[in-house]
């Protein structure tokens, strides 16, 4: 499969950038070839949660762009950012321009990793940035900035964005493009002939000199550090499906949670959505509405015991190997909020054998005051984890 320029990359992601109503996501889209960022919209100056940001690195050629346009294609109703790394080079100056052809644009001094950490901040708190357009035939940056406003998800692409890790530590996923040295120096030899004008003697002499060289002492180290390696670059379409359903699993968070990084969300199912359908139906019967109340409660229950603390625990089973598990926590206790958290008891009861359940009852005056009328907790309580069981469905 070919390489796609940055350009087509950015004209993909164009797709869905000014779709309304838009969850927010955590991507960054970029190309490998050009220095087009395209403006976006989203709710970050709102207060919202930082966003996804996905470094793609890998050798020159090795598909990093076409890696990012399926990603786009399939993710096509999401709104996207591309940044690229090679829109951050220095410019040369005119006496590194007599001498253009001995300069190593592969080095990691080559770029002003700087500026790309404060185009990077700024967009993760909500601001929008202008990025530098490079120009590839006279080795400057131009002075017709892109403006590129946050987004919910931002894609660097770049052959040197592992190396630095403070560009590292930006990344919530990271994905190396691993493809053949020789399909990258085909790919090469195509781009930058007919892309850029250059002689093909040029080309390989430039190749041999820095290229080869700046592979394996800069980029081929950074590797280790990758998330995610792709064999094959873009032609492992199974691997870009794998990256996509994890994205998506990302993007369909609720929007509440991006508020409020200590809110989870049960993802739903059609099981669950067939459950909420019965107990909404005014037709339904208290018998069932209680049976499938209480199937969603310990749902909620178990998805709740989850994200409590657990130590590995090693033991022995009934054929004499060793299981290496976890171990429960057992300084637990619930508190039920009367009188709805009592219908939450059985199922926490069914879930944690012998678990302390204490009560409270709070009257609430007004809009925002609430006033504690009763409470009966256990006594050792400030060492315990707490589940408050409060459920609520009307509201």
């Amino acid at each position: 499969m070919g390489s796609y320029s940055t350009s087509e990359v950015l004209n993909a992601a164009a797709v869905g950038v000014h779709h309304p109503a838009l969850r927010l996501n955590e991507l960054d889209l970029k190309g490998s070839m050009s220095v087009e960022e395209l403006p976006t919209t989203s709710g970050l100056e709102n207060g919202h949660q930082a966003p996804f940001v996905i470094g793609v690195a890998g050798g020159a050629s090795s598909g990093k762009s076409t890696v990012c346009k399926m990603i786009i294609d399939q993710l096509c109703d999401q709104r996207v950012v591309v940044v690229t790394q090679e829109s951050f080079y220095y410019g040369l100056s005119d006496e590194e321009m007599v001498h253009v052809h001995d300069y190593n644009f592969d080095h990691p001094d080559a770029f002003d990793t700087d500026l790309l950490l404060s185009c990077m901040e700024k967009l993760k708190h909500g601001k929008a940035v202008d990025i530098p357009s490079y120009d590839f035939k006279t080795h400057k940056s131009v002075s017709c900035a892109r403006k590129v406003n946050p987004s919910d998800v931002i894609i660097l692409e770049g052959i040197l964005l592992f190396h630095d890790s403070r560009v590292r530590d930006l990344m919530n996923m990271k994905i190396f493009v691993d493809t053949d040295a020789d399909v990258r120096l085909t790919r090469r030899i195509r781009r930058d002939t007919i892309e850029k004008g250059r002689d093909i003697i040029a080309v390989l002499d430039q190749y041999s000199k820095f290229v080869k060289t700046a592979f394996e002492d800069f980029i081929l180290p950074t590797k280790k550090y990758a998330d995610i390696i792709i064999p094959r670059g873009a032609d492992n379409s199974v691997a870009i499906d794998l990256i996509v359903q994890h994205i998506r699993t990302k993007l369909g968070q609720n929007d509440l949670c991006k508020i409020h990084p200590n809110l989870y969300v049960i993802q739903t199912t059609y099981q669950i959505r067939g459950m909420h359908t019965i107990i909404r139906d005014a037709a339904t019967t208290t018998h069932d509405f209680i049976f499938y109340a209480d199937r969603l409660i310990r749902l909620v229950v178990e998805h709740g015991l989850g994200h409590l603390p657990f130590r590995e625990k090693q033991v022995i089973t009934p054929t004499g190997s060793v299981y290496t598990g976890v171990d429960f926590s057992k300084s637990l206790c619930g508190i039920s909020v009367i009188r709805s958290g009592e219908s939450m008891e059985n199922a926490l009861r069914a879930c944690c054998k012998g678990i302390k359940i204490g009560k409270i009852l709070i009257h609430r005056e007004g809009d925002d005051g609430k006033q504690l009328i009763y409470h009966n907790l256990p006594k050792d309580i400030a060492k315990r984890h707490v589940l408050l069981l409060d459920p609520i469905l009307g509201t």
